[in-house]
């Protein structure tokens, strides 16, 4: 599973969408959201300003891929 590393205290799921190569563009993120097509901790999710916060993990087709909160890495 893939990992998209965020030092701040939360990304918003439209961004990680980006992050993560799987949405080219703000646009791209925003209609594979609002049509339902993504999944955040296997519940559909479709509002783009979802906060992120770290280990959620986040679904669309066959990609998924982990929020890893690199400040709760130095935590532990």
């Amino acid at each position: 599973m893939q990992e998209v590393f965020i030092k701040t205290d939360f990304i918003k799921l439209g961004q990680a969408l980006k992050l993560s190569g799987i949405a080219g563009s703000g646009t791209d993120a925003k209609f594979l959201i609002s049509d339902g097509l993504v999944c955040v901790d296997g519940k559909v999710e479709t509002r783009r300003g979802r906060k992120l916060f770290g280990r959620e993990v986040v679904t669309f087709e066959d990609n998924s891929f982990k929020i890893v909160n690199i400040s709760d890495e130095k935590d532990r």
